[in-house]
Order: C-alpha cells, then sequence, then structure tokens
C-alpha cells in the first residue's frame, strides 16, 4: 500500500496587514513575502513586525531575496521572525550554506526555459530544504507565465521542490492529479490577485478547498505499515 503526502501551498507576494490575515486564515503552509526592492510586490516598510510574529507558527514564513548579502538578508529574519528563506537570484551554494547556518531554512529558485540543466542543480543539494522552479522571464521571478512541468519527469535529486509560475484558479484539477518525481506543492501569486500583492481571498479559498483533498503518492514503504513521509525544511 502507497504512503501519501498532501500537496504543500504556499501564496507568495503579501504586504498588507488585513490581506495577511485574511489569507493566513486559509492556513496555506507557506507565506511570502518579497525583500527584493525592484518588484511591484516589495514589502517597504508596510510589513509588520508584529503581524509576522504573531501568525501561527504552521504558517511558516518566507522571505524572498534576489542577489542580496548574507548580512542584508539575516538582518531581515531577525527582525520579521522568517522561517526561510526564497533566494531568486544567482546566489551559490556557499551562500546557501551560510544562510542554513545561521538557522534559516533555504528554498533555492531556479528559472526554466526550454531545458532543465539538472547538472546544475547538484552542487546545492546538500545545502537547501527545498528547491523552486519557474518559468524563465525578465523579472528574477513573478513573471505569470508557465514553463514545461514535463521536464522534471526525470528529477532524482532528495531535494522536494514547489512549482511556480502561470497558476491561477481554472488550472485546479490539473494540479490536483499531478505526479512528478520529487514535487511538494504549489507556488501561487499573480494569478490570485485583485491588484499587485493584493490575494483575492476567496478565490484562495475555493481553490484550496478543491485541491487539498488530493495528495501525491510516494513510494510504498519497505513495511506493511503506511507511514507519513513529509520532508522538513530547518527553521
Amino acid at each position: 500500500m502507497a504512503t501519501v503526502a498532501p500537496l504543500r501551498l504556499k501564496v507568495c507576494g503579501l504586504r498588507q496587514a488585513g490581506n495577511i490575515l485574511e489569507v493566513a486564515g486559509l492556513e496555506p503552509d507557506f507565506l511570502g513575502f518579497i525583500f527584493s526592492p525592484k518588484s511591484k510586490r516589495f514589502v517597504g516598510e508596510e510589513l509588520s513586525e508584529e503581524l509576522l510574529k504573531s501568525l501561527p507558527a504552521s504558517v511558516r514564513k518566507v522571505g524572498v531575496f534576489v542577489d542580496q548579502s548574507t548580512a542584508e538578508i539575516m538582518q531581515q529574519v531577525r527582525r520579521f521572525g522568517l522561517d526561510l528563506v526564497q533566494l531568486h537570484g544567482a546566489e551559490s551554494p556557499a551562500q546557501c550554506a551560510e544562510l542554513r547556518a545561521g538557522g534559516v531554512g533555504v528554498i533555492k529558485a531556479f528559472a526554466v526555459g526550454e531545458a532543465v540543466d539538472f547538472a546544475a542543480l547538484e552542487p546545492y543539494a546538500a545545502v537547501c530544504d527545498y528547491f523552486l522552479f519557474d518559468a524563465a522571464g525578465p523579472q528574477p521571478g513573478g513573471n505569470g507565465t508557465r514553463f514545461n512541468w514535463e521536464l522534471l519527469r526525470q528529477y532524482a535529486l532528495p531535494v522536494p521542490y514547489l512549482l511556480a509560475g502561470g497558476i491561477d484558479p481554472s488550472m485546479v484539477a490539473e494540479l490536483a492529479h499531478l505526479r512528478l518525481p520529487g514535487l511538494y506543492g504549489f507556488d501561487v501569486n499573480s494569478g490570485f490577485e485583485t491588484a499587485p500583492a493584493l490575494k483575492d481571498a476567496a478565490v484562495l479559498r475555493r481553490f484550496f478547498a478543491k485541491l487539498r483533498p488530493d495528495s501525491v503518492v510516494l513510494p510504498a514503504p519497505a513495511t506493511d505499515a503506511v507511514r507519513a513521509s513529509t520532508p522538513s525544511a530547518a527553521n
């Protein structure tokens, strides 16, 4: 008998207090906050430290950064009580290891075009908690486009990953039945917005309700007992 693990859900690109509370109330697995000044969803001075620190521990807080120094990233980790950092630039495996040594989990994002360079991922496998695959585009992330997910059929690394890019409410049936090696969950953003950084909580609620009853099928355990098997991030 096969074990199953639920698909995880990350909502990214929030900054307004009321909207954060609405979305957190839906109990996503991750909430993402963008600390890259070039993004139109940049948190700026609007994000509340007290609010983030008051969120339930079950909702992991992710700071999104692009080619920023370890010192700058860790300053924001401490200020907002972030559980993980998501790196969308050319950050090295050494920087990922340095951040992890500072006590924060690491999600390394990779832009995918016509192919996936699996060899380029290997040096990151030992120093990241998760990968994130997004469509290549003019921006480091958040381009709102989708790449060919079938390219990940050959994925064989031990690092679980999130899929991002171009996901919207109309895709819920496809997502619920998607089976890919290493798939951990989905990162949603612009497809659920009424304006940049403002998420439609009602649409997200319906999306969550339809997606969460389904699960990813994992290899059967060696024993007859069915064990839950879900990777965990360093907090």
